[in-house]
């Protein structure tokens, strides 16, 4: 009786989904889809504040005041974009110092992208322009998933997302219009970021384990090789109109099928990556680590005050 029970649950909650209906905290759902949201959207939000920190880096060696303004209003965007991720995670009853704690070990999993230095300027207008850029193709698909609470974060993160990735864009066009150096260091940022994002929609089709799932459920609306396929085309024209070159000598358009066609990713070093052999892995977790415990007499603080506050209350 009760397979049969969790049967017709599974029936009517795929039923729901089917007719584009959205799930909500309080409605029945599969404990596989419950696990498979807190997995995707915890690396989501850890995404976010990892990464902070390779452009934290350049905030005080910024330019100018103007650009100094500007990258800081974007870092304390990602932060913000954490914490929506990361309540919006919580509703699916696991709570945010077990997610921090995740991350803080090295068990929970980030974008592989933040596992890449930042060694010049430039950086700060290839990851704008590419890496953000990735980043809305991605969640504006999310905007649009089957758990309501993930899809509504979305909608304010996308809106942000675009003011990074036209920072990051113009941070390059205005190098490309500067002296040699400067279009050498724009091109040569490019060249280092433009196949890590290629890499952040995931594995391909054929090697992804949890697409046909979430597809199915609707939690992602397209496959990581439609996303990553939807980035080069946009992006391409993008590059040519300010003189960037796309770093792949088999890239090209192709007329059939009116998409660019492009060279194959170098998989061997996104799986190391996310083993945790990426350049910056080890210094990224030591720097939250870093921050989580210098941060502790400040969350100490806030706790005594908050119960301060609630036995005032229940004392009136």
């Amino acid at each position: 009786m009760i397979k049969d029970s969790e049967k017709e649950l599974e029936k009517k909650f795929q039923e729901k989904i089917d007719r584009g209906e959205s799930i909500e905290p309080k409605d029945w759902m599969p404990e596989r889809y419950r696990k498979q949201l807190i997995r995707m959207m915890g690396q989501h939000a850890h995404s976010e504040i990892v990464g902070m920190l390779p452009e934290g880096n350049w905030i005080t060696r910024a330019p100018s005041l103007k650009r100094k303004a500007v990258l800081l209003a974007k870092v304390q965007d990602e932060a913000g974009h954490g914490l929506y991720i990361y309540s919006g995670t919580e509703t699916l009853g696991i709570s945010r110092d077990e997610m921090n704690s995740e991350l803080l070990s090295g068990k929970a999993k980030y974008s592989s992208i933040f596992n890449y230095p930042t060694l010049s300027w430039a950086d700060m207008g290839a990851i704008g322009w590419l890496v953000d850029g990735a980043a809305i193709i991605n969640q504006t698909a999310l905007a649009k998933c089957s758990y309501g609470p993930y899809a509504r974060a979305m909608v304010r993160i996308c809106k942000e997302e675009n003011f990074h990735h036209k920072q990051g864009y113009e941070i390059l066009a205005t190098l490309m219009k500067g002296t040699e150096e400067q279009r050498e260091m724009a091109q040569d940022a490019v060249n280092r970021f433009w196949w890590p994002s290629m890499m952040m929609f995931g594995p391909s089709d054929k090697n992804s384990p949890n697409s046909e799932e979430l597809m199915r459920w609707k939690v992602k609306r397209f496959s990581n090789d439609e996303l990553r396929q939807r980035f080069v085309d946009r992006t391409v024209p993008q590059a040519e109109n300010i003189g960037i070159k796309i770093p792949d000598p088999a890239l090209k358009w192709n007329e059939e099928t009116r998409h660019y066609d492009f060279g194959e990713i170098n998989w061997e070093e996104f799986y190391n990556v996310i083993s945790g052999k990426g350049i910056c892995n080890k210094e990224r977790l030591q720097a939250r680590n870093e921050a989580h415990d210098k941060g502790a007499w400040v969350r100490e603080a806030a706790l005594a005050y908050a119960k301060k506050q609630a036995s005032q209350e229940f004392a009136a």
